[in-house]
């Protein structure tokens, strides 16, 4: 991926996340854009989206962003310039999910050290001189 697309990917990801902020508080408060892919042509993009919920809230948040879509892109608009704006597809962005099933299974291998012993000092081992 060229600079100038991983430039791209974060200007849309922060002005999409700035719109959503400031003109759909109420709505897009349990939604995180995760990652934004913008073609190399720039005729579409992916938006990865989190959503803090169950299934059902995320499936209701989803289409409330695919209903939106069109104000969201012309809002976009008029924040920035570029020859062509990306057609956006929303997608449901389960990485935390797993991360925390990851952790979660890790958790069960080894548990983490209590406390008390990751707070008591380790002592040297002395060495024996001969």
């Amino acid at each position: 991926m060229s600079n100038r697309t991983l430039r791209v990917n974060e200007l849309i990801q922060r002005e999409l996340s700035a719109i959503l902020r400031q003109h759909y508080q109420s709505e897009a408060v349990a939604i995180t854009l995760t990652e934004v892919r913008v073609s190399p042509d720039l005729r579409e993009a992916r938006v990865f989206v989190s959503v803090v919920g169950d299934e059902p809230e995320k499936e209701k948040k989803l289409r409330w962003l695919r209903a939106n879509a069109r104000d969201i892109r012309q809002e976009l608009g008029r924040r920035i310039v570029l020859k062509f704006l990306p057609r956006f597809e929303y997608v449901l962005d389960h990485s935390t999910e797993r991360a925390t099933h990851l952790l979660q299974l890790l958790d069960e291998v080894a548990p983490p050290a209590s406390a008390e012993e990751s707070a008591a000092p380790h002592e040297p081992e002395e060495k024996e001189e001969s």
